[in-house]
């Protein structure tokens, strides 16, 4: 599809962020994570099945809920959501190719053992310049 994501972000159902690439790290990843699940739980709360995405400035925060883990993408407003929904997608199917049920499950062990999946999703990431 192309490089259209800027920062990705997989968080467990816990609120605890399993993967991170940013660009710019502003805020700890685990404080995003914290962030980012209390958002998606306030969602649901509202409507069925929580957010899809939302807007700050010129960026746009996609999230997809897969098998209860959240992935969140940053890009580009100027980017048609469609088009970052279905590359997020992708890389959701991608994470539970990449990463057996087990290993899942037994994240909270070590979660450095995700570290490497950059190397799996790079045709998605912008580069860092």
């Amino acid at each position: 599809m192309g490089k259209v994501i800027r920062n990705l972000w997989i968080l467990a159902e816990s609120g605890v962020t399993l993967f991170n690439r940013t660009i710019d790290p502003t805020v700890g990843p685990q404080v995003f994570g914290g962030l980012m699940s209390a958002l998606n739980t306030f969602a649901e709360t509202l409507s069925e099945g929580g957010m899809s995405h939302f807007e700050l400035s010129s960026v746009r925060f996609t999230i997809v809920k897969n098998n209860n883990f959240l992935f969140v993408a940053n890009s580009s407003n100027e980017i048609k959501s469609k088009k970052i929904l279905n590359e997020l997608k992708n890389i959701s199917k991608n994470f539970f190719i990449v990463y057996p049920e087990e290993t899942i499950k037994n994240y909270y062990k070590n979660i450095r053992v995700f570290a490497d999946f950059t190397n799996h999703i790079s045709d998605s990431l912008e580069e860092i310049i």
